[in-house]
């Protein structure tokens, strides 16, 4: 390891010595540097020279006179084809003199813990505050909402500096290339398909100017397809303006598809029946009308209307205290699914998740469609009802599938419990190392209204306060009158909170522990550190599957990740990762044989994504040999970004 500084020393030592010592090694190639190097060998064992010995070197120090990074790209340019006489061998670590330091892999054992939070009461009265102030200003300027965000600049685009990730529902507000560029510049990461409604030439034909933008613009965008889920309904009424329940009557749900009338109705689904006991609620039409149960037999349940209302024709029922044996995917689910993993969507969202053996079962029907794993769709869970908090059910949802949404909890759960469930669930996507998303109504009033109320604004917030991956928009992006306003009013809100130092401290006091004990563990903790203390303008990672990427972003560091993969879809899959800038970096662009090429194309993205602006900015790279191994992160490097031609030569 070269050093380069007493404390950046020490750092690293203190970083080693935190993790099991295990023999790792690495390419020979890259192990055996110049004889002036100090190493964290395999056994973890530093060199013992007297450090007050060593010459130390800045590396922003050797490159003074560095040409301009526009300057650095047209000498490129010009060099032709001169590059590919460089040799395709890796190259030895540079001499104790260059301004590029490596770290030797090491086990990682971790021991970072949970830190003191500041009080959630405080957390939520920061939100009310900066709710309070967003609006007022808003309201001041009414057309301020309504401006396109300015994003023809990577470098200067709050669009381009935010790390909580953005979700916007794709409808008839939201058909044409022209709109869903703007949602895209106002800042949509992910665009959602919503199978609950239109043809599936519809949604085709939505995935095609997706990916015509993220064409335009060379950002991978992610698609989400949301299948509808199982939608359990009454039967019809004799009377089609249909029946005026009263609180305190008894009404009947029973198995005769006679049509009902004001004592009873046909319910067409025999395992509510059998599965609802005396006492369970039933909530009908999203909990207008509410009912308990009081009493069963064969084929029918007599209820008490708790909450009188109207109850018409094929109206929803919810079960919140049971959980019913029923497929997570209706016929309708099963057609909709092969439609989505033939037109190739990155990800697909489970509504109604009642239990970990739902995921199983879509991950199951994922893989008999791409038995040869290439590279299929990840899996979104969206919890929306209670039975997902029972027992370890939440723990093992998660770890079964790839992101988390808090989905339309207000329905069967209580709603001073919805806030408390979203953090658990925040939490243990965070624990796990897994995004989460809170979607739901968070700027539902948008769908009418230029600007949001204060409760929206506070709401959407806290959810990043929380610490969530992402906030959605339902309809107000998809049908409402505002569908850019409301996409720019997260994005403002966003930056606003980013920028609020509770939340980073929050962040920090929260981090989760990494506890799994491998080298690529171990390489991001350091990496972390690392950029901590040289104060890098970001972390880049080259990753093949995003499996690296998402474990910094599971620290929440300080710096941008810009996450560099040969793979479209890996890209695309991190759009959902806080903090991590994936770029798609085609294999022939990338010699992965020549470690010090790497770099240099590391030096070039980081630049057009407007990351690093000087160069004397430093750049904490991240890779793994042999590269393309899923998980095989051993090697941190320091480097200037002003690019290989003010790098030491043995690099």
């Amino acid at each position: 390891m070269r050093v380069l500084s007493p404390a950046l020393s020490l750092l690293l030592l203190a970083a080693a010595d935190a993790f099991s010592p295990i023999s790792i090694g690495r390419p020979s190639t890259i192990l055996h540097g110049g004889g002036g190097n100090q190493h964290i060998g395999s056994g973890g064992m530093a060199d013992t020279r007297n450090p007050d010995t060593i010459q130390h070197e800045d590396p922003r120090k050797s490159i003074s006179a560095a040409p301009s990074f526009e300057e650095y790209l047209k000498q490129r340019a010009n060099e032709g084809n001169t590059a590919a006489t460089a040799p395709t061998a890796p190259p030895a670590l540079a001499s104790s003199s260059g301004p590029v330091s490596s770290i030797d892999s090491a086990a990682a054992t971790t021991s970072v813990g949970y830190g003191s939070a500041s009080s959630y009461l405080d957390t939520l009265s920061r939100t009310d505050a900066i709710a309070a102030d967003m609006l007022d200003s808003s309201r001041k300027a009414s057309t301020a909402a309504s401006a396109p965000a300015k994003t023809d600049n990577f470098k200067s685009s709050p669009r381009w500096r935010k790390k909580t990730k953005q979700l916007a529902t794709l409808g008839p507000a939201s058909s044409d290339f022209e709109m869903i560029e703007k949602l895209f510049l106002a800042g949509a990461d992910v665009f959602r398909l919503n199978f609950s409604h239109g043809e599936h030439a519809q949604k085709k034909e939505l995935l095609d100017i997706i990916r015509a933008v993220e064409a335009k613009y060379d950002h991978p965008i992610a698609i989400l397809g949301d299948l509808q889920g199982p939608k359990i309904r009454t039967g019809t009424f004799a009377n089609p303006a249909g029946e005026l329940l009263q609180a305190g009557q008894t009404f009947r749900f029973d198995s005769d598809e006679t049509p009902g009338n004001a004592q009873r109705v046909f319910l067409p689904h025999p395992e509510i029946l059998e599965a609802s006991e005396v006492g369970h609620v039933l909530l009908i039409d999203d909990g207008k009308v509410k009912v308990g149960v009081s009493g069963k037999g064969p084929g029918y349940l007599d209820c008490e209307v708790v909450v009188g209302g109207m109850i018409k024709d094929r109206k929803g029922v919810n079960t919140p205290d049971s959980i019913l044996e029923i497929s997570c995917l209706t016929p309708k689910d099963r057609e909709d699914l092969d439609y989505m993993l033939g037109i190739g969507v990155d990800w697909v969202a489970l509504s109604f998740v009642q239990r970990p053996e739902d995921i199983v079962e879509i991950k199951r029907l994922i893989m008999s469609y791409n038995p040869n794993n290439a590279n299929p769709p990840h899996i979104m869970a969206k919890i929306e009802k209670p039975s997902c908090f029972w027992d370890d059910n939440l723990e093992r949802i998660v770890e079964l599938c790839d992101v988390v949404a808090r989905g339309d909890l207000g329905v069967e759960c209580q709603p001073e419990d919805v806030p408390i469930l979203q953090k658990t669930i925040i939490d243990e996507c965070r624990r796990q190392g897994k995004p989460s998303v809170v979607a739901t109504q968070m700027m539902e009033s948008m769908i009418e209204s230029p600007t949001p109320t204060r409760a929206e604004a506070s709401d959407a917030a806290t959810a990043i306060y929380d610490g969530a991956d992402a906030i959605m928009l339902s309809a107000e992006s998809a049908a409402g009158l505002y569908p850019e306003e409301s996409v720019l009013m997260q994005q403002r809100i966003i930056n606003r909170v980013e920028g609020d130092s509770h939340y980073s401290k929050y962040l920090q006091a929260t981090r989760p522990k990494i506890t799994d004990g491998s080298t690529a563990s171990a390489i991001i903790l350091a990496a972390r550190s690392v950029a901590r203390n040289v104060n890098a303008k970001c972390i880049a990672s080259f990753t093949n599957g995003g499996e690296t990427a998402r474990k910094a972003s599971m620290k929440r560091p300080e710096q941008p990740i810009c996450a560099i993969s040969p793979l479209k879809e890996t890209c695309r899959h991190l759009a959902m990762s806080w903090g991590v800038y994936p770029e798609y970096c085609p294999t022939e662009n990338l010699d992965t044989d020549n470690f010090r090429d790497m770099l240099r194309t590391c030096c070039e993205i980081t630049l057009r994504k407007g990351l690093v602006s000087d160069d004397k900015d430093l750049i904490v790279v991240t890779a793994g040999f042999p590269f393309g191994t899923p998980g095989a992160a051993n090697i941190i490097r320091v480097i200037p970004a002003a690019g290989p031609s003010y790098w030491d030569e043995t690099l």
